[in-house]
């Protein structure tokens, strides 16, 4: 799906573009190693979420789950600079969990995509309820994006948190408090 060849010939038109020289020591492999470097941190768009959700356990009287401080980095698709930050979800779940790996690799796969976290923060919490069918779902993250850090506003350390409920969460006000309040813990 990366064409590695396409994007080393972008870089390059895009350093001259800023006034570099692409012949220059420093910079002469930095095409190829940002073409590489792109199939790593765009990995996500040619995954599939259902390979990770699909092998499930069966599991009795669980009534929540809560996987927190998920580590991930994605690029904003507006600015294609980066966004990182921590991944929580919660869900109960119907008779059947999934490994806790499963969840981590979830976010991932939405994570290494051009993305905006708001839409990130959804596709996540929909994939676990279609392929899971829990009971309900939360996913909260928060995040620190460099397109305001770096440029623009530059306010550095501003945090911007998203949430989804889906299910059983989406009206349950006191379901929503204890999952943040255990994220909180």
């Amino acid at each position: 799906m990366i064409d590695e060849k396409k994007i080393e010939s972008a870089i390059r038109l895009w350093m001259e573009g800023i006034g570099e020289d692409v012949d220059r020591e420093g910079l002469k492999e930095t095409p190829q190693r940002i073409a590489r470097m792109s199939a790593e941190i765009f990995g996500g768009l040619s995954m599939d979420a259902a390979d990770h959700l699909k092998k499930t356990f069966p599991a009795v009287n669980n009534e929540m789950i809560l996987e927190k401080d998920i580590t991930f980095y994605s690029m904003c698709e507006h600015h294609l600079l980066p966004f990182y930050g921590k991944a929580h979800i919660a869900y109960i779940p119907k008779e059947r969990v999934v490994g806790l790996s499963k969840l981590a690799r979830t976010v991932d796969i939405f994570a290494r995509r051009p993305q905006i976290q708001e839409q990130m923060t959804a596709q996540i919490a929909d994939a676990i309820m279609d392929h899971l069918v829990p009971e309900g779902v939360m996913v909260v993250i928060e995040a620190e994006h460099m397109c305001m850090t770096m440029r623009g506003i530059k306010k550095p350390g501003t945090h911007t948190l998203t949430y989804v409920c889906r299910g059983s969460f989406q009206h349950d006000l006191e379901k929503q408090r204890t999952v943040l309040d255990l994220i909180r813990s």
